[in-house]
């Protein structure tokens, strides 16, 4: 078991002979350390990272799955406090180098280090942990940024983030927790102010709210107020008509939750998309949904994406009639259609670009398509939405 006072080291190296060697020839407990993991390749060490959040990191350079260079980056980005050293060998001294300048605390020669050496830095890193308080956690607005940088894949921070913050924030007592995505929109009021406006309530200080919009926001709560939860919701449906919520949960301390927020995310994009909540589909159509949503320019039919969704082609295109209340081809051809016109509408792409991305073939196909759809060719269509727009500004 994990001591709280002590600081957490992990080691990462391919030979296990190095790692037992570390856990059991250092005088950990004379630094106030303790080994709280092992990882035999760079993967599995970014995965133990994530779990114990470690105050030092002892890598080899060179593993598989993931080298040491690329784990330092990794956690130098998620957490800046995070001293690290680098084991490498002499021809590795270039890939040292390069760590030192990323943030590595030291590197020692993997096959000629003496002990005092090691013991040096430890003392040294020592000190400064105990001498720099660990930093407040972030506040909504970066939260938020984070969070919209991790989901359109442009930053990797937001999930070691989030998990930092259950550790030493989050005053859940270690409970499971159940994630909402509530939206607001049309209710003239954010799911934040409503919760401090019910304070006297229902608040105890134990819910987490992470903002997305002006209009929707994150709440994470605890399982022992899971049920006030709801009951809030409910209540605040009953004088805002158009408040929203989905949710995912209950979820244990092992559970990845920033994969929660993502699941919840795309069923609000599908919610936008087509109107209807993806909790109101079965699940092999919800997923067959999401999967054309997510590949607008791919070009499936009926029969290959029964067989993704594990269904036969007849139970599939009954069931997806029935759920959508369209045929597939009439929802494939309505889907394709609001993304040619949004394309035209909001881009300047030539229409062999849009006829490739809605998966329409060339641009004589798509024109003709197009026009048989809307009673305009896409030139038309583009020069009187642009017009409007122009006339809207």
């Amino acid at each position: 078991m994990e001591n709280a006072n002590n600081l957490k080291v992990l080691i990462a190296d391919d030979e296990s002979i190095v790692r037992k060697g570390l856990r059991t020839t250092v005088p950990w407990e004379r630094f106030g350390m303790e080994v709280v993991a092992d990882a035999p390749n760079g993967a599995s060490a970014w995965e133990a990272f994530i779990e114990h959040r470690p105050d030092i990191i002892i890598t080899d350079i060179v593993m598989p799955e993931m080298d040491g260079i690329e784990l330092l980056r990794r956690v130098k980005e998620a957490e800046e406090r995070t001293k690290i050293i680098l084991l490498s060998c002499h021809r590795d001294f270039e890939y040292a180098q390069q760590g030192i300048q990323l943030g590595a605390s030291g590197y020692l020669l993997k096959t000629a280090f003496e002990d005092e050496e090691l013991e040096g830095l430890l003392e040294k890193m020592r000190r400064e942990l105990q001498r720099r308080p660990s930093p407040a956690p972030l506040d909504g607005e970066k939260l938020e940024a984070l969070l919209f940088g991790w989901l359109s894949g442009s930053s990797g921070r937001f999930p070691a983030e989030l998990e930092q913050l259950r550790a030493e924030a989050w005053r859940f007592g270690g409970q499971d927790v159940h994630v909402y995505h509530v939206r607001t929109e049309g209710c003239g009021m954010p799911w934040a102010e409503w919760l401090k406006m019910k304070q006297d309530r229902h608040s105890s200080g134990s819910e987490a709210v992470i903002p997305y919009g002006a209009d929707a926001c994150y709440w994470i709560v605890p399982e022992g107020l899971q049920e006030a939860a709801h009951s809030l919701l409910i209540e605040a449906k009953g004088s805002h008509g158009l408040l929203k919520w989905s949710a995912k949960g209950p979820l244990g301390p092992s559970s990845n939750i920033a994969e929660a927020f993502r699941f919840l995310h795309k069923e609000a994009e599908l919610e936008r998309a087509y109107g209807v909540s993806g909790g109101d589909w079965p699940e092999p159509i919800q997923k067959a949904v999401q999967l054309l949503h997510e590949q607008p320019g791919s070009d499936w039919s009926a029969s290959e994406l029964a067989e993704e969704v594990g269904l036969s082609r007849s139970h599939f295109s009954i069931l997806f009639k029935k759920t959508v209340g369209d045929s597939f081809i009439a929802f494939q051809y309505k889907r394709k259609l609001r993304l040619a016109q949004g394309l035209l509408r909001d881009t300047d792409l030539t229409m062999q670009d849009i006829a490739e991305r809605t998966g329409l073939g060339d641009s004589k196909y798509f024109s003709k398509w197009f026009k048989r759809c809307t009673g305009q060719t896409p030139s038309q269509f583009r020069t009187v939405q642009k017009g409007e727009s122009d006339r809207t500004v």
